[in-house]
């Protein structure tokens, strides 16, 4: 019979047997490490080499269109409203009666002159049948010289008296002519301003429509001094070529529904002095407008070719990102690690920005999988491109091929 004694063993060896096992179980787990996790293969990107070719050198700034000539068509009698002799908003024509107003009281009014110019010449003519008597009497000494002096003063004031009763009869021969009211030039003639009936004002020169001549249509717009600056140092530079003459300058207009006008237009004013409170120079562009599509007071875009720029460059729209701190692209650089680079743009050429300053010519941009990189992540590259036209689609290659 086999009897089970019981060892009961010290309380320090109890710690040593614990401390054991936990080192066999910290060693255990060193040694069942997970699989490593496979690292993801670089995004994939787009890209285009910059080239510089020569460019229209575009300048793209808001502008209002305005009528070559405005006329007010304005009283220039008393009168009351009898007709209105024009359809509203149709072409007249220099001359073209607008308004009738009520002639009768001018027209009493001349018959009043007449009068008072023909008593005044019978008063002249028998002034001068008086000077004729005298002169007579004087050299025989019937007279005396005063009253021949007399005689020839009354002649000369009556003489006078018709030449101031003749300026009122053309007076109110011309205000009674002024009761029709013809248009002083020619062009579109808007709503009227007044209706039959209504009582006009020479005094407060009363407002009874306007006339507008729309062909051609001037289009005013404005360029900051700092950008006219840096035109003239292109232009000196021999950067810019532009035309000798400013009527040479061609200008676009860009519509408010971005389409192009299609009739080109041409600068043909700027001024020589900047506005102090705002800093901009004004000027003008004038435009063909037979159809009487544009339309004064219509807001519109004017883009101004300034000359060629020998060094421009074109990238895609899309690989440009626009915010109000200004411009940027991601540039592949050096390791194809992606770079992102301010650049400055000019104006729009198709799809593409103009690029002024920010980009060397030959340095790599990218055009697709921008929502993918970041700057400083490496990529890989995918793709060549004809490079003159940075609209074009983009045909992947090796996944390692290099844009040259």
């Amino acid at each position: 019979m086999t009897i089970a004694v019981p060892i009961t063993l010290p309380q320090a060896s109890h710690a040593r047997l614990g401390a054991a096992a936990t080192a066999i179980a910290l060693l255990l787990a060193g040694c069942s490490k997970p699989a490593p996790q496979e690292t993801p293969p670089p995004p994939e990107v787009t890209v285009i080499t910059a080239q510089s070719q020569p460019l229209a050198n575009l300048i793209e700034v808001p502008g209002r269109l305005q009528a070559v000539r405005i006329a007010e068509v304005r009283a220039r009698v008393d009168g009351v409203v009898e007709r209105r002799l024009y359809e509203e908003g149709t072409d007249v024509r220099a001359g073209q009666p607008l308004f009738a107003i009520d002639p009768r009281p001018l027209r009493a009014q001349l018959s009043a002159a007449q009068a008072t110019f023909a008593r005044a010449e019978a008063t002249a003519a028998n002034a001068q049948q008086d000077v004729t008597r005298y002169e007579g009497l004087v050299s025989q000494q019937a007279i005396s010289q005063q009253e021949y002096d007399a005689a020839i003063a009354r002649l000369r004031t009556a003489q006078a008296d018709v030449a101031a009763a003749r300026a009122q009869v053309e007076t109110a021969r011309l205000n009674l002519g002024y009761t029709t009211v013809n248009a002083p030039i020619a062009g579109r003639a808007g709503r009227a301003e007044v209706t039959e009936g209504a009582l006009v004002s020479a005094a407060s020169a009363t407002l009874l429509t306007r006339i507008e001549q729309v062909h051609p249509i001037y289009a005013n717009f404005s360029q900051s001094s700092s950008e006219l600056l840096a035109i003239r140092q292109a232009v000196a530079a021999g950067s810019v070529k532009v035309p000798s003459s400013i009527e040479r300058v061609e200008v676009r207009l860009v519509l408010e529904d971005g389409s192009i006008y299609e009739r080109p237009g041409h600068l043909n004013f700027l001024d020589l002095r900047i506005d102090e409170a705002t800093g901009t120079a004004a000027l003008r562009a004038e435009f063909p407008n037979p159809d009487r599509e544009l339309l004064p007071g219509q807001f519109v875009r004017v883009r101004i070719e300034a000359g060629m720029r020998a060094d421009g460059m074109l990238i895609p729209q899309r690989a440009v990102t626009v915010t109000p701190q200004g411009a940027s692209v991601m540039v592949v650089g050096d390791s194809d690690v992606v770079v992102s680079r301010p650049v400055k743009v000019g104006g729009l050429h198709g799809g593409s920005w103009a690029i002024l300053d920010g980009i060397a010519p030959g340095e790599r941009v990218i055009v697709d999988g921008l929502q993918k990189v970041q700057p400083g992540q490496p990529v890989r590259l995918a793709v060549a491109t004809a490079q003159t036209d940075t609209t074009a689609t983009t045909v992947t290659s090796d996944t390692n091929a290099r844009v040259p």
